[in-house]
């Protein structure tokens, strides 16, 4: 435990990560990097250069410094970080490198600034707020690995299927290459995927929400080819894997992680909203519902660019008609000609509260959403504005973590 005089340091130094967040851990990523080139093998290096690991990684210590007496109250954040660094492999020899590092990083940053004191405080904090993670991070690699068709780090998996689903989206049926058992997951988990990709220097390991519903003798994921475009790099394992990997072909992953997933335990209407290929862990919560033969109402939104973006749509068309509990409803940012003429969905531009008021009964119901940020924060937005309860609001970022206060306003990019 740290001292209340510990603590005291640690809490006025809130203000200054508040100001100078971004630029530590931009420092800290180049002290790491050089010291430890190793790590790239882990790191995603198409984060960092759009600054997205960079300030997901400040926010953390924010939360940190601002909870230091008592970490419980920022639990659900630590154990959303924890599936993370399960699913990539962190072992907790490594968490005295990031210590170290980020020492150095403050200590560059603020200069004069930071002073012994101030460095021994956050010294002591850092191991504190390691250890937390280690524990927690010790239990999650121990149910990874012991339930039933589970393992620990990474297992080869065959590509048993490859099913395009737009004109950008791809899906991956994988099965294990041993033929044992693979384990269960809940319905918007996901799996790392690492693969050695050709003229890249380092092992390439990226998250991809699974798809289909559990208890498959499969896992399904659904990737997007990611285009350079908006100032960000092209996704390299998105693009190797749609024009390399081939069925047949063996791939590595981790056993399935992620906090972002289906209550079963209650009662209440489900509204399931999507922007692009934010739809894949919500297709596996819809597919999942339905095994269950569940007689909630089920609300399925979807917003794509037009048709020719529109994942499962077919699939989902399919079982909305069969199944008189479950409502689909599609919002085209760009309609083609083809889609203006057939009609095939229900508004035009962009998701906003009037339209959910006028598809949706009641704000009373459990909603789940995903997708590109910009879509996500004006989700959040509409449904704060409708005043539904945070306990309801359940929602998750592909890649790093980060917030949707602020500005709600879209951008072009529901194909992401």
């Amino acid at each position: 435990m740290l001292s209340p005089e510990k603590i005291a340091i640690i809490k006025s130094t809130v203000p200054v990560l508040e100001k100078h967040g971004v630029e530590i851990t931009t420092r800290f990523y180049q002290l790491l990097f050089e010291s430890h080139p190793e790590l790239l093998n882990v790191f995603n290096q198409a984060n960092q250069k759009r600054g997205r690991q960079q300030t997901a990684l400040a926010n953390a210590v924010y939360a940190a410094a601002s909870h230091i007496e008592n970490l419980g109250e920022i639990l659900d954040e630590v154990k959303l970080i924890a599936h993370k660094h399960r699913s990539l492999g962190i072992k907790p020899e490594q968490y005295p490198i990031v210590g170290e590092n980020l020492l150095k990083a403050i200590k560059d940053v603020l200069g004069d600034a930071a002073t012994d004191e101030i460095i021994d405080a956050w010294s002591d904090a850092y191991n504190m707020i390691a250890d937390a993670f280690i524990g927690i991070e010790a239990d999650l690699y121990q149910q990874a690995s012991e339930q039933p068709g589970g393992w620990k780090d990474f297992r080869k998996f065959v590509v048993d299927r490859k099913v395009e689903e737009s004109s950008v989206i791809t899906s991956f049926y994988l099965k294990p290459k041993d033929q044992k058992e693979i384990a269960q997951f809940i319905p918007g988990q996901y799996i790392s995927v690492k693969v050695e990709v050709p003229d890249e220097k380092y092992t390439q390991i990226r998250e991809y929400s699974l798809s289909d519903s559990p208890g498959k003798n499969y896992y399904r994921i659904s990737v997007k080819s990611e285009d350079e475009m908006n100032n960000s790099p092209e996704g390299v394992v998105s693009n190797y894997l749609h024009s390399k990997i081939q069925e047949g072909d063996t791939i590595e992953i981790s056993a399935p992680a992620g906090v972002f997933t289906l209550d079963t335990n209650t009662n209440q209407p489900v509204v399931l909203i999507s922007g692009g290929v934010g739809v894949t862990p919500l297709m596996s919560m819809l597919n999942s519902l339905v095994d269950s033969q569940s007689r909630k109402d089920i609300y399925f939104i979807h917003s794509a660019i037009n048709s020719e973006y529109h994942a499962f749509k077919d699939h989902v068309e399919k079982l909305s008609s069969e199944h008189d509990n479950i409502k689909s409803f599609v919002c085209y940012e760009k309609p083609t000609e083809d889609d203006q003429k057939n009609k095939n969905y229900d508004k035009e531009g962009y998701l906003d509260l009037n339209w959910l008021h006028s598809i949706l009964p009641s704000n009373e119901a459990s909603f789940y959403f995903c997708g590109p940020i910009p879509f996500m924060k004006a989700v959040y937005g509409a449904l704060k504005q409708w005043q539904v309860s945070e306990e309801h609001i359940h929602y998750e970022f592909f890649g790093p973590a980060g917030t949707l206060e602020g500005d709600g306003d879209f951008e072009p990019a529901l194909d992401d």
